[in-house]
């Protein structure tokens, strides 16, 4: 069972019961929807859950939530070419503002760990046949031809 959080309301009059899994899935979804993060760096278990058919929405984030603020862990894999400190201003920015206004917590802390590099794929061009085939002598030029007659 996931662990839960509860803040009691200003109007006493209940509690809000916040699981640690929306939390994660809440910055998770923050940090992928900004430029220059090509994915979300996960451990193995990310990959199993995907092969499965389950998208993981928490994939490279650790939260530790306590009763009143959160510190955030997200673990990214940015494209080649962005200048990597403005786009982790950018998702700490961006992580914080979410669940601030999502959850209410305070959020003390979020910290980026870029975990790798993402190129861009090279679009590489089909062969053509004259390429495959070998240069032919001649002899064979001469050959092919009268065969063709």
């Amino acid at each position: 069972m996931a662990n839960e959080v509860s803040r009691m309301l200003p109007s006493e009059l209940g509690a809000v019961k916040i699981a640690d899994e929306v939390v994660s899935i809440i910055a998770g979804m923050a940090a992928a929807d900004i430029d220059g993060v090509a994915s979300m760096s996960g451990g193995i278990g990310g990959g199993i859950a995907e092969v499965l058919g389950r998208r993981n929405l928490s994939k490279g984030v650790k939260v530790e939530v306590g009763e009143e603020e959160a510190k955030i862990d997200i673990f990214i894999i940015v494209d080649y070419g962005v200048r990597i400190p403005d786009v982790a201003w950018d998702i700490q920015e961006s992580v914080k503002n979410a669940l601030e206004t999502m959850t209410g917590l305070r959020v003390s802390q979020v910290n980026i760990h870029v975990q790798g590099v993402q190129f861009p794929e090279e679009e590489l061009e089909p062969e053509s046949e004259t390429e495959l085939e070998p240069e032919k002598t001649e002899g064979e030029k001469n050959l092919s031809e009268e065969v063709e007659e």
